[in-house]
């Protein structure tokens, strides 16, 4: 089987409060259908919402390429800047850290594609942690969609007690 012949899906959350990650990605070939959502994304911005292409530095976009979808409209300039800045460059580092870990076959990234939905909190103030988080939870998401994980069972036992960082769990 070619590496991502399927779609892969994955989702990571990392760190705490409002400095927090939270990460989805869709991995997939380019003539597929993530291929397909990722140029449909980029050319239908909407208000407070901009995909653009994640680079490590101007003139310098990661591979695979990458685009960023943010998952919270810009409430104020410093929710901006921590977007556009720490966790779009922590999103870059991450995809290029899953090359490197060889998650990602180095020798495939011209053949693939990337969407990462990305959560920054409105509330967010620690540039470093945001971009750290980011880093962490896009290459994890990554490594997850490589895995098909999580395991199904880990969902089942999951399902009588659900909870998230905004939701304590079922009493």
């Amino acid at each position: 089987m070619t590496f991502a012949e399927q779609a892969q899906l994955g989702e990571s959350f990392v760190g705490l409060g409002a400095d927090a990650a939270h990460i989805n990605t869709a991995l997939g070939r380019t003539g597929g259908p993530v291929e397909l959502a990722w140029i449909t994304s980029l050319a239908t911005p909407r208000m407070g919402f901009a995909p653009f292409v994640t680079v490590l530095a101007p003139n310098l976009p990661v591979k695979p390429y990458t685009l960023f979808v943010n998952k919270a409209a810009i409430a104020n300039e410093t929710h901006g800047l921590l977007t556009w800045g720490a966790a779009q460059a922590g999103v870059a580092a991450g995809v290029a850290d899953a090359v490197a870990d060889h998650i990602i076959p180095v020798e495939e990234v011209d053949n693939l594609r990337i969407i990462v939905a990305v959560w920054v909190n409105p509330e967010a103030s620690d540039e470093q942690a945001v971009f750290v988080n980011n880093r962490t939870a896009t290459c994890r998401a990554l490594q997850a969609g490589a895995d098909l994980s999580p395991d199904i069972n880990a969902i089942l036992t999951a399902r009588a007690k659900p909870q998230n960082p905004f939701f304590s769990g079922v009493q």
